[in-house]
């Protein structure tokens, strides 16, 4: 066994909703602690699917090409820029197999999606985390940089970011990226990023013909609502491409997935209409969280991150009552994925009683 994966703490997926039905009597759960779509996935995907010429005997694509040319021309990249992975998990994987080795540094924000961390630790690379801002939830630009150093390899930022929701200027980000080698090479997680109010003046793409240094993830798990399908893709300059290619595995995304993905990707109103939603359902959050005295960071996602004295309390109160959510990232902090308007009705209702209690 490598030494480097005696101690480590996996990344702990959420409890099934079967499970928790059973451990708690329940009749219904709403699971709004994955950070899933509530609002489901474009009624063009199923219609793809259902018009599919079955022909499950045979590979998929391995090259993704319908679905890799889709991107690469709604983004004016290069298609040979691109690599798919099954969601973004088996990037992240290719990330820290291809280009870390034991004794490389990684440094990462704090808090932020564990799984960065995770994959870089398998491959013996030393984590150096930096605290975000605790009054803003935004990164400490100063710190970052002072924190990278000849033996840095990596450098992960969520943005937004993942729990905190905050998301950072582009220009925050060049100005960062001015700041470091281009022996560093920088990853921007855009997973939430379709949730932004001004995504397309956010969004990092633009970015890439700039710094060859520079890499932009992507998920169809989130505002697309495939995240049964599993398909998720890096854009990075193609010379590092041409290194994660070697060791991607061959016919990784299914037919299926890449049909569902296309026909997603080719549905953008449903996009906007899930976004619209979700960015009414937030407001409304953040009002109450402003009405009830809670600290909050101000999210740009699907998701909001507060603050309360007993969270495990108020997690348990909400479970009891069928609402999952997610805590374990700080002490006295809680992630709310943004739920159907009737079920954030019910969950500010229980939350405003236990807080008064």
């Amino acid at each position: 066994m490598k030494e480097s994966i005696k101690h480590l703490k996996s990344y702990e997926p959420e409890t099934s909703v079967e499970e928790v039905k059973a451990e708690y009597h329940l009749d219904r759960i709403v699971r709004l602690s994955a950070n899933e779509n509530p609002y489901g996935t474009s009624p063009k995907v199923k219609e793809a699917i259902l018009n599919w010429d079955f022909d499950g005997n045979y590979y998929p694509d391995s090259e993704s090409k319908i679905l890799r040319n889709q991107i690469a021309n709604y983004w004016s990249l290069s298609p040979d820029q691109l690599i798919f992975g099954v969601g973004l998990d088996e990037i992240l994987e290719l990330i820290s197999r291809t280009f870390l080795t034991p004794g490389d540094e990684v440094v990462v924000p704090d808090p932020t999606f564990s799984e960065y961390a995770l994959h870089a630790e398998i491959e013996g690379a030393k984590v150096v985390k930096v605290p975000i801002d605790a009054e803003t939830g935004h990164y400490d630009w100063a710190a970052m940089t002072k924190a990278v150093t000849q033996q840095t390899k990596l450098v992960w930022l969520c943005n937004p970011n993942n729990p905190t929701g905050v998301i950072e200027s582009r220009a925050d980000i060049q100005a960062f990226l001015d700041q470091v080698s281009t022996d560093t090479l920088v990853l921007v997680d855009e997973a939430y990023m379709d949730f932004a109010d001004e995504a397309q003046g956010v969004t990092c793409f633009p970015l890439l013909s700039q710094y060859p240094n520079l890499a932009v993830l992507r998920t169809f798990s989130k505002a697309y609502g495939l995240a049964g399908f599993r398909v998720g893709f890096i854009a990075m300059a193609p010379q590092l491409a041409q290194y994660m290619q070697m060791i991607r595995l061959p016919y990784n995304i299914p037919t299926v997935s890449q049909i569902a993905a296309q026909a997603a990707f080719a549905d953008q109103a449903f996009v906007d209409q899930v976004v619209a939603k979700n960015r009414v359902e937030r407001q409304r959050w953040m009002d109450f969280f402003d009405q009830m005295g809670v600290k909050y960071f101000p999210s740009q996602t699907n998701f909001i991150y507060y603050q309360v004295d007993d969270e495990q309390g108020l997690a348990e109160a909400l479970l009891s009552q069928g609402y999952q959510i997610r805590r374990g990232f700080q002490p006295h902090w809680l992630r709310n994925t943004i739920g159907l308007p009737a079920d954030n009705d019910q969950m500010m209702a229980i939350t405003r009683e236990f807080l008064k209690a």
